[in-house]
């Protein structure tokens, strides 16, 4: 951890701790406790306050309008919301958010995974009317800063990725030609401009509330440790096309990471709570596949960044995504699609 790192731990975790703790009581408090410490991310515990320090080059008028959206009355029971509004100026340069901790997916407990919970709450939010305007959701730039950060990661750069999401894989900065790369490469190529961050989605798909960043990690209970569950991480959160917030499922599925009976728990339980991302019966397949693809791309591209960093070979869940890339690059730029209803 750098000097600069430790700061922000340091920092946060006073913030967190001068929340939580009562005034003028003596201190038994265990020590903070960091929860992730990313590039894009810092998160520090103490007691029942987390404290997050999002990256230093955070669009702060976006974040801003998204920590709003966590705290509007119309996403109550469906997003966790936070103690305050963002802190540009406090404890770091980086803007800081203050959240009521819950109690995470047990990732040693994959029986008890929270599918059904996982696909109502994103049904929910599919359907919710936008309360005010919103950026636009930010999965496809995510999945192009996941691409970038592979490049720079295998050319020795730092793991950092450019602030400009648009990088052209294919310029004369290239990787070197390893096959697993080249696999990733040709799948982000085969992927339409959309899906990219290269083009806004296309109409009527484009304007649905979507969270961006689906994944089990993004769960929480709340109250801790037996409450509902709720969503987190508003980082990605904007308006898209809702089937983004599905990719992620459908590609694990799809790679075989994801049991058959879990993927149709998932996809039923949207269904039955009316989300609009696919069709109410019948393939949803059609829907799915641009973003299936393209978070399986994201997926394989954070997996070789984190090998060359940790200098290593991928594991077997990293090599079904690469392997799943190279499928991906034989395929049209995107299925025949209509409107989901």
């Amino acid at each position: 951890m750098t000097t600069t790192q430790t700061s922000v731990v340091h920092d946060l975790g006073t913030l967190a701790h001068r929340l939580s703790h009562p005034a003028r009581t003596p201190c038994v408090c265990e020590p903070p406790q960091v929860l992730a410490d990313r590039p894009d991310g810092t998160v520090v515990r103490s007691g029942a306050i987390v404290a997050k320090a999002h990256a230093a080059d955070t669009d702060r008028a976006a974040l801003t309008a998204r920590i709003a959206l966590a705290a509007a009355p119309q996403l109550a029971g469906i997003l966790l919301p936070p103690l305050t509004a963002p802190e540009p100026a406090a404890p770091t340069a980086r803007p800081v958010t203050l959240w009521p901790l819950g109690a995470p997916v047990d990732p040693t407990d994959p029986g008890a995974a929270p599918w059904a919970e996982a696909a109502d709450l994103l049904a929910r939010l599919h359907r919710t009317e936008p309360p005010f305007p919103l950026p636009p959701m930010r999965g496809p730039a995510k999945a192009a800063r996941a691409v970038a950060r592979m490049r720079a990661a295998l050319r020795g750069d730092a793991i950092t990725p450019p602030r400009d999401p648009a990088v052209e894989p294919g310029d004369a900065t290239a990787p070197p030609r390893d096959p697993a790369v080249l696999s990733v490469l040709a799948g982000w190529r085969a992927l339409p401009a959309w899906a990219r961050g290269e083009a806004p989605a296309p109409a009527p798909r484009a304007d649905a509330l979507c969270h961006g960043d689906l994944h089990l990690g993004q769960l929480v209970r709340h109250p801790a440790p037996d409450g509902p569950w709720l969503l987190i991480d508003m980082d990605d959160a904007g308006v898209g096309d809702p089937a983004w917030d599905l990719g992620r499922p459908a590609a694990w599925y799809a790679a075989g990471l994801l049991a058959p009976e879990d993927w149709s728990t998932f996809l039923d339980a949207y269904r039955a709570a009316g989300g609009p991302a696919v069709p109410a019966d019948g393939d949803p397949w059609p829907a799915l596949d641009v973003p299936a693809r393209a978070l399986t791309v994201q997926t394989a591209a954070v997996a070789l960044a984190k090998c060359a960093a940790e200098q290593r070979d991928p594991d077997d869940h990293e090599q079904l995504m690469i392997e799943s890339c190279a499928r991906i690059a034989t395929l049209p730029p995107e299925l025949a699609t209509g409107p989901a209803s």
